[in-house]
């Protein structure tokens, strides 16, 4: 477990192309829209001897992807310097995790989605334990998944569903209640292929 934290920053020194939710139906849906910038944190914290990332499970009530499971974070606002300093105030807005309680080792490629967001995954390591405190309007739950599991290729599969009319496909990547999928899916991909099988 020593250097952990190295390892992954060393991963994520490649730039890697830019993945999105359009690429797993080629010719079937299309970007229309300009993107709007947007950052999320993906928050790995060591506890117990284990490595975990903390996910949410975002709010029923929300216009855009509600109830689906989410790393935190959301669009870049005025006063953000850049998508990284949106996904550290997002994360402090809505779990609690205080923005200087994080060290940001690196970014994985962006990604676009079906609702009109480039999101910047911003990696960062969680300095010391903290209380989930989950933003009522936001989200509905805050937890954690190993790390390893979402280093496991097996763990990962492709779905579909009905949207516009048509088919489209998806990557998945569950655990235990928790159905995670899309864009959220695709970058844990992204990072597990950066760390290999064996993850840390």
């Amino acid at each position: 477990m020593r250097d952990w934290a190295e390892r992954i920053r060393a991963a994520l020194v490649e730039d890697g192309g830019a993945t999105s939710d359009y690429e797993l139906n080629p010719g079937v849906f299309v970007p229309d829209k300009p993107t709007r910038p947007a950052g999320v944190l993906i928050p790995i914290e060591e506890r117990d001897g284990r490595l975990w990332v903390i996910l949410t499970k975002r709010s029923s009530a929300l216009k855009h992807h509600p109830g689906q499971i989410a790393f935190p974070g959301g669009k870049v606002d005025p006063g953000d310097a850049d998508a990284t300093a949106a996904a550290l105030r997002e994360s402090e807005e809505e779990i609690g995790l205080p923005r200087d309680n994080v060290e940001v080792l690196g970014c994985l490629p962006e990604h676009d989605t079906v609702t009109n967001f480039r999101i910047r995954p911003v990696v960062g390591r969680v300095l010391a334990p903290f209380d989930f405190r989950p933003e009522p309007g936001e989200v509905e739950e805050a937890f954690r998944v190993p790390l390893a599991h979402l280093c496991t290729p097996s763990k990962y599969s492709t779905a579909g569903r009905r949207w516009q009319g048509r088919t489209r496909s998806y990557h998945i990547v569950p655990y235990g209640p928790y159905y995670i999928w899309g864009a959220t899916a695709r970058m844990c991909r992204v990072l597990a292929d950066r760390l290999g099988p064996d993850g840390i």
